[in-house]
């Protein structure tokens, strides 16, 4: 079957309404979700501890768990949901969130544990429904980094509320949770009702990156044994930069305070800003490259150049010849550019180069699952294998580490689907 880029369509002008509406709803709604998931962080719960950890890593650590059986859980849901059950399954995941957090805040401590669990479980599951309503589009890398963009920056603004909540209106830490979920609710609902009113993919768009539709287990299986190799050349990728982000997301209260920078609270979003503009840039801009071809092995251009850029600055910072809060903005960039990149245009790319039937929610669902538990064991490895070494020291390794992994690995994956697509010449020319 010829590559849609390549047959005569005449492409209509892209409606600048509906793109404003779009990313407008899937922004909102995802910000809106981290409401829900990471103001406790921004809470100290000094003086508690259980089982000889510090409370605060123990409800990250718990909260992780459920974070990552929740993607496990989306490889089959979220991958099988059909588009006019979606609204219905974005309202049940976020109640089901928030009543946790209910739950969280009633009951004492430390019987209050398992209810930072529960919040965790339903929303790993966020993120492939919203998209759903994005996917398969010609505009859907510009609506999928706009909706990127909102978790590089509300991570900072709602542990900043969380700060607020705590420091001016003197909101108990438990409560605090609860009360920044009921904060960011009217702007949930809007979301989840401007969601509403995406209108499907046409014809234009299914011709251009391929119809949209649920995997049950059997076409799932078809599809991981067709990719295999490359599947798990991009899921290694995924997981560094989901170990990564994750720890500079979870301690970046703590990173900033051994900088020295203690006193300046402000760096929490300031610091956010130029990242998630350019990389919203950046990723915008792919919507110009009309070939599914060239736009899918950009994407393994890009995470070689990132990770080579993620160990240069880190070994630029440990010699001193880099500003830490360049580092940290550096560094920053080196990993939300590849990452947003995978949740945005490389699955989408993936799919319509290949002209395979199928949905992103079922390999983002993959993708996540495993980068959560990657996650969730080195925190563990952290925690209990090298208590003594630093956060600060911690991430400045595994930095290295990562950097290094992402140019491997985008490598070897670049030159896998090159074999692949030779030998499925007859299909894709």
């Amino acid at each position: 079957m010829p590559e849609p880029s390549t047959l005569n369509i005449s492409i209509k002008k892209i409606d600048v309404r509906f793109l404003m509406n779009a990313a407008a709803a899937a922004f909102i709604t995802y910000l809106s979700m981290y409401a829900f998931r990471k103001p406790f962080t921004a809470a100290t719960y000094d003086g508690l501890s259980l089982w000889g950890l510090d409370y605060k890593i123990l409800l990250i650590i718990t909260q992780l768990i459920g974070y990552t059986i929740s993607k496990y859980v989306g490889i089959k849901l979220v991958s099988e949901l059909h588009a006019g059950n979606r609204i219905r399954m974005l309202i049940m995941l976020m109640g089901f969130a928030w009543v946790s957090l209910f739950f969280f805040a009633i009951t004492p401590f430390p019987y209050n544990l398992p209810f930072i669990f529960l919040n965790g479980l339903p929303l790993g599951m966020i993120w492939g429904v919203v998209f759903g309503f994005l996917e398969g589009r010609k505009s859907t890398e510009l609506l999928g980094a706009v909706m990127a963009s909102s978790f590089i920056v509300s991570s900072g603004l709602v542990k900043g509320v969380g700060k607020l909540l705590l420091d001016r209106f003197h909101v108990p830490e438990l409560w605090m949770p609860f009360v920044a979920g009921l904060v960011f609710l009217p702007l949930l609902v809007l979301g989840i009702w401007m969601l509403n009113k995406i209108p499907a993919p046409d014809e234009e768009d299914k011709s251009l990156r391929t119809e949209r539709v649920p995997m049950k287990s059997a076409e799932r299986m078809v599809f991981i044994k067709r990719f295999a190799p490359g599947i798990l050349f991009s899921i290694l990728i995924y997981v560094g930069l989901t170990i990564f982000r994750d720890m500079r997301d979870n301690f970046a209260v703590e990173f900033w305070s051994a900088l020295g920078y203690s006193t300046m609270p402000e760096l929490l979003v300031f610091s956010e800003i130029p990242i998630a503009v350019a990389v919203l840039i950046i990723i915008s801009c792919m919507i110009l490259i009309r070939n599914n071809k060239i736009a899918f092995y950009s994407n393994h251009i890009i995470t070689f150049f990132c990770g080579l850029l993620l160990v240069v600055s880190t070994f630029l910072f440990i010699s001193k010849l880099m500003d830490p809060v360049l580092w940290m903005i550096v560094a920053g960039f080196s990993m939300y550019l590849p990452y947003i990149a995978i949740h945005t245009m490389y699955f989408e790319r993936w799919i319509a180069h290949f002209r395979y039937k199928s949905n992103i929610g079922f390999m983002m669902s993959m993708a996540d699952a495993a980068g959560y538990l990657g996650s969730t064991i080195i925190l563990l490895v952290k925690n209990f294998a090298t208590p003594t070494v630093s956060w600060v020291d911690f991430f400045m390794v595994s930095a290295i580490v990562i950097g290094l992994a992402m140019a491997v690995f985008a490598i070897a994956a670049f030159f896998f689907f090159k074999r692949l697509e030779m030998n499925a010449q007859p299909q894709l020319a």
